[in-house]
Formats: structure tokens, C-alpha cells, sequence
């Protein structure tokens, strides 16, 4: 279902936008839509350094617009408050544009992501994030083997440094193992890396929020997913 965006340039709709990004690579759906390039099209500028999650997303769409452009239609977004958007902007740009647009579905239908907060809403929250820390808790004992998806930002990414910035985390508890860089299309590849945990003194999904995901290895880094999860 369309996802609704207010008044996307002011102060306030960036921030709703960054908060919005913080869980997303891209507006709706798992791969690029025409909704990110309408969202694009939509700001009149790119987002600056204080909106972190916002300005990655931008980036991160005109990198793959200029490889490649956009094939996906995305679930449909609805922008309130900014000048209309062209079917011009809207359309997928060839590669080598300027402008780019990814998307990743989230499922949600017909949110207001702007509007004011039900009750009802609120207490969702809450309990999302009660079940969260209950799944990051940490294990009392023993050992796990977890292997990671690394993806990078684009194809412009420099792997080894990437590599380098993912094995520079030093945790008590933690080893760094075996690892490939593996193709995902249109040039870019993904690090693939297994890693040994002592349950009950390291958390991958803190490893992965606190750590791969932040300042400085964020650099390099657009995000990480458990591929597998094995106790030993």
C-alpha cells in the first residue's frame, strides 16, 4: 500500500525521513522503485551529514542509478507539502544520471509516517522493542558460529578497506574467520564472513548495531544480515 510523506524539505519531514531510514535500505519493497526516485525527485537537495540515515539512502540511489537505473515499481508513495513531481523525475534514469532510487518493502499499508502518533501505535513500539531485547539477549553459556552478509555502499566501495574496517572490531569473546567477496550484480560485491562468539559475552545483533554499522566502519558499510546462526 502507498506510504504517505509530509512536507519532506522542512526540518521536520527530514527528520521523520531519517527515522523512517534507520530500519530501511529503501522506501518499500527489496530492491530499487520508482519510490525511492519519486522521494528523491521530491528533495530539492541531498540531505545534510545530520541526517545520517537520510543521506545514505540518497547516496546510496544515486550510486546505483548511475550504474544501472531502476526497474522496480515499488508499492506506491504519496508526497504532501513539496511541489509535484513530474512524471519526468519520476521515470527511471538512464545509467549515468545524477539521480538515483532504491527501495526495500516493508510492508506496511497506507502509514501516515508523518502524522501524530496513536496510542495504539506507541504500544506496537513498545512492544517491538521489548521483543528485540529479548531476542539480543545475551546467551548464559557456550559457543555460536555466525556467518554475515557485508554489503557495501556501491561498486565504487573499496573492498579490502571494508575487510579491514570489519576485522578491526576487537571484542572479548569474538573471532574473526574464513571470508569471500561474492557478486551481487551490477558490479558490486558483498563480504561473506564467519565469525565464532562466546554466547554469553557477545551479541551479533549489538555487534552489528553498535559496531559494523556506525562511525567510522559505516564508511564502508551500508549493512549486514545474518545469513546463518549455529551453536557449537
Amino acid at each position: 500500500m502507498a506510504v504517505a510523506f509530509h512536507d519532506i524539505n522542512s526540518a521536520a519531514g527530514l527528520k521523520k525521513l531519517d527515522h523512517y531510514l534507520l530500519t530501511r535500505s529503501y522506501i518499500t519493497g527489496y530492491q530499487a522503485s520508482k519510490d525511492d526516485v519519486t522521494v528523491h525527485a521530491a528533495l530539492s537537495k541531498p540531505p545534510s551529514a545530520e541526517y545520517v540515515n537520510a543521506s545514505r539512502w540518497y547516496n546510496h540511489i544515486a550510486a546505483l542509478l548511475r550504474i544501472s537505473g531502476v526497474s522496480g515499481e515499488g508499492c506506491g508513495v504519496t508526497i504532501e507539502g513539496s511541489a509535484p513531481i513530474t512524471a519526468e523525475a519520476v521515470a527511471t534514469p538512464p545509467a549515468g544520471d545524477s539521480k538515483a532510487s532504491a527501495a526495500e518493502d516493508d510492508d506496511d499499508s497506507d502509514v501516515d509516517l508523518f502524522g501524530e502518533e496513536t496510542e495504539e501505535e506507541k504500544k506496537a513500539a513498545e512492544e517491538r522493542a521489548a521483543a528485540v531485547k529479548a531476542s539480543t539477549k545475551k546467551k548464559e553459556s557456550g559457543k555460536s558460529s555466525v556467518l554475515l552478509d557485508v554489503k557495501p555502499w556501491d561498486d565504487e566501495t573499496d573492498m579490502k578497506k571494508l575487510e579491514e574496517a570489519v576485522r578491526s572490531i576487537e571484542v572479548e569473546g569474538l573471532h574473526w574467520g574464513a571470508s569471500k567477496l561474492v557478486p551481487v550484480g551490477y558490479g558490486i560485491k558483498k563480504l561473506t564472513i564467519m565469525l565464532t562468539i562466546v554466547d554469553d559475552l557477545v551479541s551479533v545483533d549489538s555487534l552489528i548495531e553498535e559496531r559494523l554499522t556506525v562511525e567510522p566502519i559505516n564508511e564502508y558499510v551500508q549493512s549486514c544480515d545474518i545469513v546463518a546462526f549455529n551453536k557449537i
